[in-house]
């Protein structure tokens, strides 16, 4: 009978990583990548981590230190990271066939049917990732996904591990755990932290002991389940086919507030576009939109609204969704507002071929399928795609990358070049 034994692969320092792909001088200098709008840190490397830059700081605040240590500051380059999230996982596919690509930096892999040495499996892995896309990876291999969670966290922590660490082999797993925070343990949130750590629950070892009563009391079955995984019990299997979305949110900053209802339009109208095209992406169609705007919630007189439409038939088409786009924003404009953001969120998702027809629609769905497909066809092989005229072509509002590194890997006019 085969014994369940999972990988969790990690990239390290992901944004930073793929910065370094292409740039190599940026390996061993202190780097963070900013937000939207080049507003927070969302990613540093370990020299910059080593000054005592804070995750989620905010730019100014780091100003001076940034100054002093010369660090190397990049604005998000998203499709560029999602390109490089799509080649990992693509070479982690060719080891295992059961895989579930936990988030764009992350997966877990089943490695059960493996013989022999998982540790030097796993050093394979990490050896062929950073040969392949230039990307470096941690791996953690244990028994239970959350075991596996933690062995990664300690692989990345420890030089000795050199990356790889196989719980399933420790000799004294319970002295590993007594290391590990428990607020480091999968699933374990702020709010459980505290009440954990009031009981005298520090590490993952102390929750491993816990009584499952009291837990059951606290947190219910997921907390018992946690206690389960940590003691060796598997009680969550791989997700490899992902449950259906419920919904999709498109949304953004302004890179500079909006006043006039004119540009307040042509933002919704382009995350709406944006939606559309998710949602042909995921064979969606949507039955509702609900549109947002909010001023600065730094301001005094605050203004927060939102307007929701429903469509007669679900729909994907990008044209309905922008028309309900601009009509939510002529009910939601208020003169005098510096907008500050808006968005989209589309909810009643269904399967685009089980979709209900409405005995008095009268669009023509097959055309208009026909045309988004034309549509989502050219914008994907060509750098200046097609754009809805609704959408604007300024777009003074838009987010700003000031610092954005070119997009290495997905525009032919941005492709690196050999002197």
């Amino acid at each position: 009978m085969k014994k369940e034994v999972f990988a969790l692969v990690d990239c390290n320092n992901f944004y930073v990583s793929c910065e370094r792909v292409f740039n190599p001088k940026l390996e061993g200098k202190p780097v963070v990548v900013l937000s939207n709008n080049d507003g927070c840190v969302v990613a540093r490397s370990n020299e910059a981590k080593a000054l005592g830059i804070g995750m989620g700081v905010a730019a100014f605040e780091a100003a001076n230190v940034i100054k002093k240590h010369n660090v190397e500051v990049f604005s998000s380059n998203y499709t560029f990271y999602a390109d490089m999230s799509s080649r990992v996982m693509e070479t982690l596919s060719t080891f295992t066939p059961g895989m579930e690509v936990y988030s764009i930096d992350e997966a877990f892999l089943d490695l059960g049917g493996i013989c022999g040495s998982l540790a030097d499996y796993g050093r394979r892995i990490r050896q062929t990732v950073k040969k392949w896309t230039g990307m470096p990876v941690s791996i953690g291999i244990a028994r239970t996904k959350t075991l596996a969670k933690i062995a990664n966290h300690l692989a990345k922590r420890y030089v000795q591990f050199d990356g790889v660490l196989d719980f399933t082999t420790l000799a004294n797993p319970e002295q590993v755990l007594a290391t590990a925070p428990v607020e480091k343990v999968w699933g374990i949130g702020i709010k459980m932290t505290i009440v954990l750590k009031r009981a005298g629950i520090n590490t993952a070892l102390d929750l491993s002991r816990a009584d499952i009563n009291w837990i059951r009391s606290k947190f219910g079955v997921v907390g018992v389940r946690t206690v389960y995984e940590l003691r060796g019990d598997c009680c969550y299997d791989l997700e490899q086919n992902p449950p259906a979305k419920k919904s999709l949110v498109v949304s953004r900053m302004f890179g500079v507030p909006i006043e006039s209802v004119e540009e307040l339009k042509e933002a919704a109208a382009s995350y709406a576009a944006r939606a559309g095209e998710r949602l042909r992406e995921h064979k969606l169609a949507a039955g509702a939109m609900s549109v947002f705007v909010t001023t600065s919630r730094f301001i005094k007189d605050r203004y927060f609204n939102s307007h929701t439409v429903e469509f007669a038939v679900p729909t994907s088409d990008t044209t309905e969704l922008i028309r309900a786009a601009l009509l939510s924003i002529e009910k939601l404009y208020r003169r005098n507002c510096r907008f500050k953001k808006c968005g989209v969120i589309l909810t009643g998702l269904v399967p685009e071929n089980r979709v209900q027809r409405c005995l008095f629609d009268d669009v023509n769905r097959t055309k208009s399928a026909r045309l988004m497909r034309v549509v989502d066809a050219i914008n994907a092989k060509v750098d200046s795609p097609i754009h809805w005229a609704a959408e604007g072509l300024i777009q003074n509002w838009g987010v700003k990358f000031l610092r954005r590194s070119k997009r290495f890997t997905t525009s032919w006019n941005e492709l690196p070049e050999v002197a």
